[in-house]
């Protein structure tokens, strides 16, 4: 596997409450030199992040209900809408964990499809599950109700919770959402080998702060 076969599955992302403007730049010229397939911003930075990167073939990916999950619908519907005005072409929304582990799955399907359906035809969407906070049954149960909402890709984790990526989740996504669907690794993948792993495991997408280190095929310390 080449870096540049790696490159083009990793979302280049700065997530973090304090990041500033230039650190958004830098994140937008990194991911234009190693050939990223997208950076993934909040959304106050998205329409930043399209006028960098125009005239590239790097796409932009925010984030929807970030990072708890517990908007209502109709705010994820309007926050989706908004960043695809901003110039985002891909949307990774949190579901509401709550309602999931109530066994609220209406409201969860509620969630997922007002995403989905603002999104149409304009914007590639992803679930996070938040699989830290889930037990295994939960997290087949997540990926079950995103899928028949009609989502694109569903996701481990936010990052900013309890836990990140592992390969017994990316293992047990990849089996409950089938070939069809996508599946991204996010939250402590932080070098070459753990980006391996999660794609042995059926990883399409790798959500890092850590990109760059991963092409060269260094270590980073921190994720997010």
């Amino acid at each position: 596997m080449t870096n540049v076969n790696i490159a083009k599955m990793i979302d280049h992302t700065a997530l973090k409450a304090e990041t500033t403007k230039e650190q958004i730049l830098t994140l937008c010229q990194e991911a234009k030199e190693y050939n990223f397939f997208s950076v993934c911003v909040n959304p106050t930075w998205v329409y930043t992040a399209f006028e960098e990167l125009k005239g590239s073939d790097v796409a932009v990916c925010t984030v929807i209900g970030f990072p708890l999950g517990a908007n209502t619908p109709e705010v994820k519907a309007f926050e989706t809408k908004n960043a695809i005005e901003n110039g985002a072409t891909e949307v990774d929304m949190v579901i509401n964990i709550g309602a999931l582990k109530d066994g609220n799955y209406e409201l969860v399907e509620k969630d997922v499809l007002a995403v989905v359906e603002a999104a149409k035809g304009k914007a590639l969407t992803k679930a996070i599950i938040e699989t830290s906070l889930l037990t295994d049954e939960e997290k087949v149960k997540a990926c079950e109700i995103a899928v028949k909402a009609g989502i694109d890709y569903v996701k481990t984790s936010t990052g900013f919770s309890t836990g990140g990526a592992t390969v017994e989740d990316i293992r047990l996504m990849r089996k409950t959402v089938g070939p069809d669907i996508g599946v991204k690794a996010s939250g402590g993948v932080r070098d070459r080998a753990g980006v391996e792993a999660m794609i042995e495991a059926g990883a399409t997408r790798i959500g890092a702060s850590a990109g760059v280190s991963i092409v060269k095929g260094e270590t980073a310390k921190t994720d997010y």
